[in-house]
């Protein structure tokens, strides 16, 4: 049932959409790239409002997110944001044909990040942008930037072309674990270039494809779980960004029933797979569904056990991004102060990290 309103003490966003002023990416590319005016894939279908806030573009007409004054005043100081994590917007790299370009605009982004993003704001960290399809060079670029304090975790898209419990991607993941880093995906990718696509085939509309977004979620997370990754590597946090809830309990429940049957086949599996997920995995608020009925929703939190496993994003400064003030309404205090602030602290050590920036 609904609570009194409870106003965080404290808020961490997990998802910010920066981008950069013209040039400030591309002079990071190796030369051959840059001249040869390589592309990121297109994705295979369009929102009609388009992706970004209108006036979230600054009035030099550059890009939505890439003014910092325009940044923090939309968003940090009108919201009282305490620590914000960068996503930028450039995942599509990992599912772009070239690998060799994936690499070099992975590097060049994490470069950029650093020299324009990170000096502007104190509360700022950043997402460690690595190309999936080259799971030795990305382990690299972890094991390279993973120590410096401003980077809280590692990211790449959603839509990967194999299920992320393969084998090729686990150089990746024991990096991340080495350098004490959660792994993060990100939607916009499926359809996309060489990614994994829908199960159900190309979607017709945008409308389509936004909603079939968590079909790619549950997936990526059964193959994590069934495939042992969590038993190989017990240290390790999946944050999956943008993938919805709802689908959440049904597929824990279908896991742990047929896992009771079939046990015999994952025998690396100690325990029930809900518990893996609800241990390992977390996920990110927006965009949240919203239910008709409003006990549905807190019923909803009880069965992902939102108190561990949910963490507020605000998806800044995209067209559905979410205000932390109208995003989680009517929240008990202390699930509120969970997932406005506490579980992100948990996972992405906001707090320690921001108290050794000098």
């Amino acid at each position: 049932m609904p609570h009194a309103m409870s106003k965080p003490t404290q808020i961490f966003d997990t998802d910010i959409h920066q981008s950069f002023p013209a040039g400030v990416l591309s002079k990071h590319l190796p030369a051959y790239f840059r001249e040869s005016h390589f592309r990121l894939p297109p994705g295979i279908a369009s929102s009609p409002v388009g992706v970004s806030r209108h006036d979230a573009r600054p009035a030099n007409g550059g890009s939505a997110g890439s003014d910092y004054d325009l940044l923090r005043e939309q968003h940090l100081d009108a919201f009282g944001i305490t620590y914000g994590l960068l996503t930028g917007g450039v995942l599509a790299l990992g599912v772009h044909p070239d690998i060799d370009f994936g690499n070099a605009y992975a590097t060049a982004y994490n470069d950029a990040v650093q020299e324009f993003w990170l000096p502007k704001d104190k509360r700022f960290f950043a997402s460690l942008v690595i190309n999936p399809n080259d799971p030795v060079h990305a382990a690299s670029e972890i094991r390279k930037r993973g120590g410096d304090i401003r980077i809280a975790e590692v990211l790449f898209c959603s839509a990967t072309r194999n299920p992320l419990g393969h084998r090729s991607y686990w150089p990746i993941y024991e990096a991340a674990c080495e350098m004490n880093l959660p792994v993060s995906v990100h939607p916009g990718t499926e359809g996309r270039g060489i990614s994994n696509g829908f199960i159900a085939g190309p979607p017709t509309t945008y409308l389509e494809w936004h909603t079939n977004l968590s079909q790619n979620y549950m997936g990526q997370v059964t193959s994590l779980v069934l495939s042992g990754v969590f038993e190989k590597f017990p240290t390790m946090k999946f944050v999956a960004k943008e993938g919805g809830l709802g689908w959440i309990p049904g597929v824990l429940w279908r896991l742990d029933k047929n896992w009771k049957a079939l046990r015999s086949t994952v025998p690396f599996l100690k325990r029930p797979p809900s518990e893996y997920v609800i241990e390992h995995v977390r996920h990110t608020s927006q965009p949240v569904e919203e239910p008709e009925k409003k006990e549905h929703f807190f019923q909803l939190l009880d069965m992902i056990h939102a108190d561990r496993t949910l963490m507020f994003s605000s998806d800044y400064p995209h067209w559905d991004n979410d205000s932390p003030a109208h995003a989680l309404p009517n929240l008990p205090e202390e699930l509120t102060e969970r997932i406005y602030w506490k579980n992100a602290d948990e996972v992405y050590r906001f707090t320690e990290r921001a108290a050794k920036i000098s």
